[in-house]
């Protein structure tokens, strides 16, 4: 009699069949938790590029709020200016009309001013860069409040203006 050594291939496809179950069930909840985290982090940028901008328009009252993303940042080693402000890092303030960082694409734009008067008003605009990146767009305007288009709503919906960004729902 010969006694048998290690697993039948039944065995080893019966504990292969198990950890395919495992991986999908997890990997949807991996997918939502990622999302969720990259939704979380573009809402905190927002909050954080709302406080910038308030502190660039006292930094430079004769220039307002800033007409770019750019405008905040600045690459490194950074020089304090109304065009390079320092504020942001270079990721975020990439110098360029949208930045990204997270997952999410991020704009700012000036309002309502013009060569001789400075900006009165901004409005930041974050919209998700890809399908798994997040359900959720942010705008947020010199009010102070971020606001989200809702996860029914396609996202990268434009919310670059004042008025459409207003009447949206507050998080």
């Amino acid at each position: 009699m010969r006694k048998q050594k290690g697993f039948s291939l039944i065995e080893l496809l019966i504990v292969v069949a198990i950890i395919l179950i495992i991986a999908a069930i997890a990997i949807p909840n991996l997918m939502r938790s990622r999302m969720s985290a990259n939704e979380s982090a573009g809402a905190q940028t927002v909050r954080t590029l709302i406080t910038n901008a308030v502190t660039y328009s006292t930094s430079y009252p004769t220039v307002g709020y800033p007409g770019s993303v750019g405008a905040m940042g600045g690459a490194n080693p950074c020089t304090a200016s109304s065009l390079t402000a320092c504020l942001i890092d270079s990721v975020l303030g990439c110098g360029t009309p949208a930045c990204i960082r997270d997952a999410y694409k991020y704009q700012v734009t000036g309002i309502g001013g013009s060569a001789t008067t400075p900006n009165t008003d901004f409005v930041i605009f974050a919209t998700p860069t890809g399908p798994n990146a997040g359900a959720k767009d942010y705008c947020a305007t010199a009010d102070g409040v971020v606001r989200f288009v809702a996860d029914t709503a396609p996202p990268g919906a434009a919310m670059t203006t004042t008025a459409a960004c207003l009447p949206l729902p507050p998080l």
